[in-house]
């Protein structure tokens, strides 16, 4: 049938009328964007890092301390040199959460917030220049971070048909970190690595917060046995000791209070209890192994944080003495420190730990499966759950959390969890930044980088190695996990089980232990682990040592 040109006139007409226009033809779509910049008073130097704009419904809090996996929408972009008062723009072109068009905002009242992440340059010593964040000792949270600049939180009207721009400037700056000061049972030290600040062309900064055992200054001449309680980044003391009687009904204090009179009491086995802080360029923890991303920090532990603290502390230097405990990211090291260096450690405690099978990567097999985010049948397509409540509901989906971490920092510079296990494991990409194991947007997995991923595959190593480091690890593996933990990982545990459970010539001899219903981190705590680790010393002990002395 002839078109003519009065009828094809008539419908074009028609589909403007009724806003039905497709992309590119006459169907008006707006300017409207953010401009943010930052104040000479806030800061006098260009900037090269990342810059946001926060939007919340709410003002109960600072909407930068609303975005989040399940939190606010966020959108946030790579600025070089930016300059004092220079506006930088962020408009539909750029990638948000969960809003991923500003475009797509509906219209009305928002709190809105600007902020400037701020990066270093680190020019390393294996050739490669990178930009990032440097931690200042708040433990890589960028919304916190001392340096970084924030501005005033504003009520406004947004429309996003509007060609009128919305502009911010960020004025504040964040002040630094107040170290917690010392007393009589909570010690903390900082130094300068020089390992780490050779790989990085930065200084990087290592240390460790302390707690001494009842009676240390009465008893000079006793050395005690040692518990390396490894974890995220924290300047609070172990186990949250604290001679504070809490005023309040929260439960973590109260616990933490109740810890505190066992550990001041009689009752309490005698041991230095210590937490290490080795934040990185990419996480608030470097995972306690050498990688080629994240750098020699195996190395930095082993050689200059360890022998520092034993130094300076009465420890006893002996394997039998020196023993792990973490949970999650804490759970990965203290199994990973146990496993890699099995005759200096004398046993592990470890709860529910960041996958120790990558078969079993929260759900992924990383070495199998096509894809990241979905799960991929012949006419449906299903999103991946990342995390779950302790009932089974999903909490998250795994592109959910993967595209947060992608706004607020691309090439692994989010400073979050799967930002670092990309860092950690995976090998360094032709850009010197850490090469993806999946496309951040499509999802579909790298096989050729995951098989780099093996080396840090807790149990594809003990497989791998068991006749040779087996007789070194009899009696000092002990997992732990609930059987419903909320990001899926007591199924790593399950399947290093299976394994252990098959040893022979040695037997591994240790324990493994489930939460019925429990999540995300059960395991012995407090006090009752403190009793395990005595026994275990007092039983694996070798013949002739001084076990009496710091039994006071």
């Amino acid at each position: 049938m002839k078109i003519t040109k009065f009828v094809l006139s008539f419908v074009l007409s028609l589909l403007i009328v009724l806003g039905m226009m497709p992309d590119g033809f006459a169907k008006h779509k707006s300017n409207f964007s953010f401009e943010i910049a930052f104040s000479k008073d806030a800061r006098t130097q260009p900037v090269t890092g990342r810059i946001y704009v926060i939007i919340s419904k709410k003002n109960n809090r600072e909407p930068r301390f609303q975005a989040g996996f399940t939190g606010v929408p966020i959108w946030s972009k790579f600025i070089f040199e930016a300059k004092p008062e220079e506006f930088v723009t962020i408009d539909h072109k750029v990638f948000g959460y969960p809003v991923e068009n500003i475009r797509n905002i509906p219209a009305g009242e928002y709190y809105i917030q600007g902020f400037v992440n701020i990066y270093t340059e680190f020019k390393r010593s294996d050739g490669t220049t990178l930009w990032l964040h440097n931690d200042q000792w708040e433990g890589q949270r960028w919304n916190i971070s001392p340096g970084n600049i924030y501005s005033d939180v504003k009520k406004v009207y947004i429309d996003p048909e509007s060609d009128k721009p919305i502009r911010i400037v960020c004025i504040h700056v964040i002040p630094p970190v107040k170290i917690p000061k010392d007393t009589k049972w909570v010690k903390r030290f900082k130094f300068k690595s020089k390992i780490l600040t050779k790989f990085w062309g930065q200084p990087i900064y290592l240390g460790a917060t302390v707690l001494l055992p009842g009676g240390y200054d009465n008893h000079p001449d006793v050395y005690y046995p040692v518990d390396y309680m490894q974890g995220h980044f924290s300047l609070r003391a172990p186990f949250g000791f604290t001679e504070e009687k809490p005023d309040t009904t929260q439960q973590r204090r109260i616990r933490d209070y109740q810890f505190s009179k066992f550990w001041q009491s009689d009752s309490c086995p005698r041991m230095i209890a210590v937490t290490f802080q080795h934040p990185c360029p990419y996480y608030d923890d470097s995972y306690a192994v050498n990688s080629p991303n994240a750098g020699p920090y195996g190395d930095a532990i082993m050689q200059e944080l360890i022998p520092a603290i034993e130094k300076k502390f009465r420890i006893i230097h002996k394997p039998y003495a020196r023993l792990l405990s973490g949970g999650s990211t804490g759970g990965w090291e203290s199994l990973a420190l146990q496993i890699f260096h099995p005759d200096f450690f004398g046993g592990t405690w470890t709860g529910c730990p960041d996958p120790i099978d990558f078969t079993r990567f929260q759900l992924q097999n990383i070495y199998k499966d096509e894809n990241m985010y979905y799960r991929v049948y012949d006419w449906v397509k299903l999103d991946i759950p990342e995390t779950r409540s302790t009932d089974g509901d999903i909490t998250i989906a795994m592109k959910n959390r993967l595209f947060f971490e992608q706004v607020i920092g691309d090439k692994c510079r989010s400073g979050l969890q799967w930002a670092i296990w990309q860092a950690v494991y995976t090998p360094i990409g032709e850009d010197g930044y850490p090469k993806p194991l999946w496309n951040w947007f499509t999802g579909k997995i790298d096989h050729e980088v995951a098989e780099q991923w093996k080396k840090y595959d807790l149990n594809f190593y003990l497989k791998n190695n068991w006749a040779e480091i087996g007789p070194k690890l009899v009696g000092k593996i002990h997992l732990y996990a609930g059987d419903m933990d909320n990001a899926y990982l007591n199924l790593g545990v399950v399947l290093m089980e299976k394994f252990l459970k098959t040893t022979k010539s040695p037997y591994y001899d240790g324990s493994v232990a489930y939460g019925r219903g429990k999540g995300h981190c059960w395991m012995p705590r407090g006090a009752e682990l403190i009793k395990l680790l005595a026994a275990h010393i007092k039983k694996y002990a070798p013949a002739g040592e001084d076990i009496s002395s710091w039994q006071y």
